[in-house]
């Protein structure tokens, strides 16, 4: 049974940094990918980052420059390095997995996420 929870939300300000953490339980799959999501108040949820087994990674645009993915196999804990925070920042970040990736990359795809945890809320003022 896959487990997944995130952890290392909290509120900064704008300029200011935040590490999320997302711990992995249960993780047999040879392949597979690793994504952020996050949830602004009145938005639809969004895809933030991914990486694949072998280390590749996706971001999308709001976070190229800003935001850093990365994994720690010996401890099946993901992170997201959240740097230059801004106000439109603000929102739930989810930790979700995809078991069976097509290749070629992650997706920033919530329709195609296979496990879910339940959020860390992050909050920026400005």
């Amino acid at each position: 049974q896959v487990q997944v929870v995130e952890s290392g939300g909290g509120s900064v300000q704008a300029g200011g940094s935040l590490r999320l953490s997302c711990v992995v339980s249960g993780l047999t799959y040879s392949t597979y990918c690793m994504i952020w999501f996050r949830q602004a108040p009145g938005k639809e949820r969004e895809g933030v980052a991914g990486i694949d087994e072998a280390g590749r990674r996706t971001y999308a645009d709001s976070a190229k420059g800003r935001f850093t993915i990365s994994k720690d196999n010996a401890k099946n804990t993901l992170y997201l390095q959240t740097d230059s925070l801004k106000a439109e920042d603000t929102g739930m970040y989810y930790c979700a997995l995809e078991t069976a990736p097509h290749g070629g990359g992650c997706r920033l795809n919530e329709y195609v996420m296979d496990y879910w945890g339940k959020g860390t809320l992050v909050t920026i003022s400005s």
